[in-house]
């Protein structure tokens, strides 16, 4: 999965009609008014997407990479629902053809559509996520494989939508950020057709939600070292809250949930059905633990010198600037079922049980065996706790309370699957716990 951030909106917008000078650039503005040129832009918050420990495997280049900001526009281009009409089938093509009117429709029936026009909303400024590359689309966002790494390849078929969902961020403190399912497209429209999961309100408004859904989770007691995993929801196009679906794509929508929303939190989780991303607030990205930090513990943990309790060589982790290619003679090695450290070696193999299955020397469990990697996104830790424990298999090392939070907290699979997955690298978890402490030899003089 890859995601791209788009600095230059090109699509026209409502915004774009009363400014023509915007092109999305994001410049610190006083509430009304216009940037001043050289001030810091105000940041709403960071995506941060799962599965690629800090870089993309091609480096971050361009749009490409692995984290972006949300920041305040020069001007506002957010939407807000305006008037709605009941027209007849015909008429929707010369509704639709506005690219400068922002639109929502459901198709009830052949004979029969609901159109929502949108107007310009001064107050906001809206983000938008999806798989298509058109300029419409803030950030660009293709499917992750488990074990990290974009799909790739004609063959593969996307179950990310062209127009995901859209983020709407107040321009006025406290910057609340608010996700809808589903973009608008190059016609400022959504649409929503007649096998699509939509339905009349009880105030008598519209509402519906995407083929795939987009799923929030936010974390209970927020993003830190005292979190748990909440409970994964569903967000409708009109950014109202209900149950999961029986499966991904059902066309019977869940319950409302009437005391949540769709307000974004520290550490909330957004799932587009193929990729996973992680949003942090500003205040929440203060408490992580920054790169000079993860680079001082990388470099403390070795100045203890452990060693490998067998062949007696002295280990170390290796720079995250030489990026993750093959282990160097000095990297340590892991087996992930009773979290032994060593350097590596080449006995203790169990073919009959696969190629990574070895037996410990020291306690004799057989399990995989796996060189060690410190994870490198500093936005997914809880905590700047010392790197104490690594993810079952994959090796990744980070905090307790990090490997411990991200070992218990399912993460959508296909159309109706959990399951937890290694945060910097989303292969997915094995064993009892998922994680495991990791037991160092120090140097014997």
């Amino acid at each position: 999965m890859v995601l791209e951030g788009n600095p230059e909106v090109g699509a026209p917008r409502t915004s774009d009609l009363q400014h023509p000078g915007n092109k999305g650039s994001c410049v610190l503005s006083s509430p009304g008014e216009d940037a001043q040129p050289g001030e810091e832009p105000i940041k709403y918050g960071e995506l941060i997407i799962l599965g690629y420990n800090g870089c993309l495997a091609s480096g971050d280049k361009g749009r490409r990479r692995s984290r972006l900001a949300l920041s305040r526009r020069p001007h506002a281009n957010g939407v807000k629902p305006d008037v709605m009409h009941h027209i007849s089938t015909p008429l929707v093509s010369k509704a639709l053809s506005n690219r400068g009117q922002h639109s929502i429709s459901y198709t009830l029936s052949r004979s029969h559509s609901v159109i929502v026009e949108y107007t310009h909303d001064s107050d906001t400024d809206m983000f938008q996520i999806g798989r298509s590359t058109e300029n419409m689309i803030d950030f660009v966002v293709t499917d992750t494989s488990p074990g990290g790494g974009a799909t790739e390849g004609p063959s593969a078929q996307s179950t990310i939508s062209r127009y995901a969902c859209r983020i709407l961020c107040d321009r006025r403190p406290p910057y609340t950020a608010r996700i809808y399912a589903a973009g608008f497209d190059a016609s400022s429209n959504i649409f929503l057709g007649e096998r699509a999961a939509k339905w009349r309100t009880p105030d008598g408004l519209m509402d519906g939600l995407t083929t795939n859904g987009v799923l929030v989770m936010h974390p209970a007691g927020g993003f830190s070292e005292d979190s748990a995993p909440g409970v994964w929801r569903e967000i409708s196009v009109c950014g109202n809250v209900y149950t999961l679906r029986d499966s991904r794509s059902a066309q019977q929508r869940g319950k409302l949930v009437e005391n949540e929303s769709n307000v974004l939190q520290d550490g909330s989780l957004i799932d587009l059905c193929g990729a996973t991303l992680l949003w942090r607030t500003p205040a929440g990205l203060l408490r992580a633990p920054t790169l000079k930090q993860l680079e001082a513990q990388r470099q403390e943990a070795n100045a203890a010198r452990p060693q490998c309790p067998v062949g007696l060589s002295t280990l170390a982790f290796p720079s995250p600037a030489r990026g993750r290619t093959a282990p160097d003679k000095q990297q340590p090695w892991v087996y992930v079922r009773c979290g032994h450290v060593h350097g590596y070696h080449g006995w203790g193999c169990r073919r009959e049980r696969g190629p990574q299955e070895r037996e410990c020397p020291l306690c004799r469990l057989v399990g995989p065996y796996v060189p060690l990697w410190l994870g490198q996104e500093a936005g997914l830790c809880l905590d700047p706790g010392p790197p104490s424990h690594a993810f079952a298999p994959c090796g990744h090392v980070c905090s307790e309370k990090t490997a411990r939070y991200w070992a218990q907290t399912p993460l959508p699979h296909g159309t109706h699957a959990f399951h937890a997955a290694c945060p910097f690298c989303g292969a997915w978890l094995t064993g009892e716990h998922g994680c495991v402490r990791l037991i160092f030899q120090g140097p014997l003089d």
